[in-house]
């Protein structure tokens, strides 16, 4: 995928966020058979006070989050546990836009010293998460939860990472 990453906070350079990103991406278009060329998204790599800001103006909940999406088609699945049909990708020179992620350093940060997980794998997860939303999986509906929590737990396993759900 073409990822453009804006960072807004200079803390996620020492976690090389690039580098988690990719590895995010490579787990999530392998596990969908997508040619990670054929996407692209944006990053945005922020602090608390700014999600905060994002999620009061989209989600009316004006404090801190983990990790924000915003797809940019809707791509969810009509019944509760079905897989939403994947997006067709475009052509490297013209990739089809999936949307846009934020994810918050201080939430990142205290979640997995909260859980005794390392911060790059809480990392991953999150923007694994962040990548199924905007191919349309959520976790509103059980069933839903149920599929998207067992592909994040699947293609986490692939990359090494333990199931974050445990």
């Amino acid at each position: 995928m073409t990822m453009d990453i804006v960072l807004e906070d200079e803390r996620w350079a020492a976690l090389d966020l690039a580098a988690l990103a990719q590895q995010a991406e490579a787990g999530v278009c392998a596990a969908f058979g997508l040619s990670p060329e054929g996407f692209e998204i944006a990053l945005l790599a922020c602090d608390d006070a700014r999600i905060a800001a994002l999620n009061g103006d989209f989600r009316d909940k004006p404090q801190p989050t983990n990790v924000l999406s915003w797809p940019s088609d809707a791509r969810g699945a009509a019944l509760d546990g079905e897989r939403p049909t994947p997006p067709e990708p475009g052509v490297p020179e013209m990739p089809r836009e999936l949307g846009d992620i934020a994810i918050a350093f201080e939430t990142c940060l205290r979640e997995a010293e909260s859980a005794g997980k390392p911060v790059a794998s809480h990392v991953t997860h999150l923007l694994v998460h962040g990548l199924l939303h905007l191919l349309g999986y959520d976790h509103v509906r059980d069933k839903d939860a149920t599929l998207m929590e067992a592909l994040e737990t699947d293609i986490l396993g692939k990359m090494g990472i333990a199931d974050p759900y445990r």
